[in-house]
């Protein structure tokens, strides 16, 4: 077996191995199924790592570091350009491949390799922008330089919503910055990953410099956060995820960057564009099955167009085609990601319907013909809510949207904020006044005004409360890949 062959074959799937200092190895755990949400068949395996694969990883990493943190930012750039390059070149490969591991339709799969691609461009063209300073002394024969340089090793562990982007979100900045990295997929959906890191070798990225493994969080997940050799740790996934992270990082004093859940607001005011603002809501809310962070999780309608705004959206929610996007490319919907979510999303419907909601439509699993190989749930909408309901306030991460009447902007605002996530939030409306309130008094590190959601690479994606710590994307979010070091120089 070659050492560069990154997948073998058994029993009629690919078999993925673990790339490590710049050779595909074997892995000393288990083989993991990995299965089409849409249709239950393995399309993939992938060979578990153990802590000793972890370590092994690790240390690869921090030895490429050594000459890695001393090359050009256009050096630097232009390996990650050529790693676009080879991106955009495997688009369609790549996003049937999201799609048969994840489930989201084509066309989505599409756009989340292109936002992988679009993340490392960003991040390539900024190379040469991690800019220090010279700032004037006190002494008249002396300077203080400000200067940025790479952490070290950082350990990327990614979710199952955006297989192929958020490995483009860390990789992209860590290795423009001059880091190495680790990563870690989700189990879900670790063949993109896989695939992402073999064109990344083709790209000819140096050994060491990029290194991927698959493994559960509770041994090589903890190993890889508390290791003396990881520097930064950056974490896309659940708040109970990152809370694990965090309480096994802080010993350690490791930085940590984690972008954790939301359960965003969407107000619409009386005076918004109402065609608009339905169609910004159906896309913000059930795009990828309503499996975004950043997704319309609930809504605050005003009063005075509260029926016709519910009556039209119903309309729309009711027109989504659901099915296996494989074989329906039309579809607007596939499956949730699992039995677990799928069970889990039903149960907090259910749980609303006992607290007082009514169901306007949707509320039930799907079932019968294709429906029964996949994980399938009708797109639901809840009225009759009140705000201290569970699911106003808990993330649904699925096809389910509950929706308020209001009678005034300032109670929008005051529900909105009660929450103990901090992420995203939307705003429809066409005064200024109300729009400029927004700034200082909804409390939420994204807005999304007179759109729908979908943040982008030059852009800031963070989070307040339980929706994360740090930031990422554009140059702030590349701000997190340096650390500063002050240099008092006396000549």
């Amino acid at each position: 077996m070659s050492e560069l062959a990154y997948k073998t074959e058994s029993n009629g799937v690919d078999v993925y191995r673990q790339f490590v200092g710049g050779q595909w190895l074997d892995a000393g755990g288990d083989t993991l199924d990995v299965t089409n949400p849409a249709t239950g068949s393995v399309v993939g395996q992938v060979q578990m790592a153990t802590t000793a694969d972890a370590e092994k990883a690790l240390s690869a990493a921090d030895e490429a570091f050594q000459s890695w943190r001393r090359t050009t930012a256009k050096y630097r750039a232009d390996l990650l350009f050529g790693l676009v390059d080879k991106i955009q070149d495997h688009t369609e490969r790549l996003a049937r491949l999201i799609t048969s591991e994840q489930g989201k339709p084509l066309a989505e799969s599409r756009a989340d390799v292109g936002m992988c691609a679009d993340l490392i461009r960003f991040a390539a063209e900024h190379t040469r922008r991690l800019e220090g300073d010279i700032i004037p002394a006190d002494d008249p024969n002396e300077q203080i330089w400000i200067q940025k340089l790479p952490h070290g090793v950082v350990v990327g562990i990614t979710a199952w919503n955006f297989p192929a982007a958020l490995i483009g979100r860390k990789l992209g900045p860590a290795l423009a910055a001059g880091n190495t990295i680790v990563l870690k997929p989700s189990e879900e959906t670790p063949l993109t990953a896989m695939e992402l890191v073999e064109l990344a070798r083709e790209a000819g990225i140096p050994e060491g410099v990029v290194n991927i493994l698959n493994g559960y969080g509770k041994d090589v997940g903890n190993h890889l956060v508390t290791h003396d050799t990881t520097k930064l740790v950056s974490m896309t996934g659940s708040v109970r995820g990152g809370r694990e992270i965090n309480k096994a990082a802080a010993p350690h004093m490791k930085l940590v960057r984690l972008e954790l859940g939301g359960k965003a607001p969407f107000i619409v005011m009386d005076d918004a564009d109402m065609e608009p603002a339905v169609e910004a809501a159906i896309v913000s809310r059930f795009a990828n099955n309503g499996q975004v962070c950043t997704c319309n999780e609930r809504m605050y309608v005003h009063a005075g167009i509260y029926d016709a705004f519910l009556k039209r959206f119903k309309e729309r929610v009711e027109e989504l085609k659901v099915g296996d996007p494989l074989a329906h490319e039309d579809v607007d919907m596939g499956p949730k990601i699992n039995s677990g979510e799928l069970d889990k999303v039903h149960d907090m419907v259910q749980h609303a319907i006992d607290q007082g909601a009514n169901v306007e439509t949707g509320g039930e699993k799907l079932t019968g013909g294709e429906y029964d190989k996949g994980f399938y749930y009708a797109p639901t909408v809840l009225t009759g809510v009140t705000n201290d309901m569970d699911i106003m306030q808990e993330e649904i991460f699925g096809p389910v949207v509950p929706i308020m009447k209001v009678d005034s902007f300032e109670q929008a605002l005051d529900y909105a904020n009660v929450s103990e996530f901090g992420l995203s939030a939307y705003v429809f409306t066409n005064n200024v006044k109300r729009l400029m309130t927004t700034v200082h008094d909804l409390d939420f590190g994204e807005i999304y005004v007179n759109r729908g959601g979908g943040e982008s690479v030059q852009g800031f994606h963070k989070g307040y409360r339980n929706s994360g710590l740090g930031g990422e994307d554009g140059k702030y979010g590349l701000e997190a890949y340096v650390k500063n070091k002050t240099m008092y120089v006396h000549f």
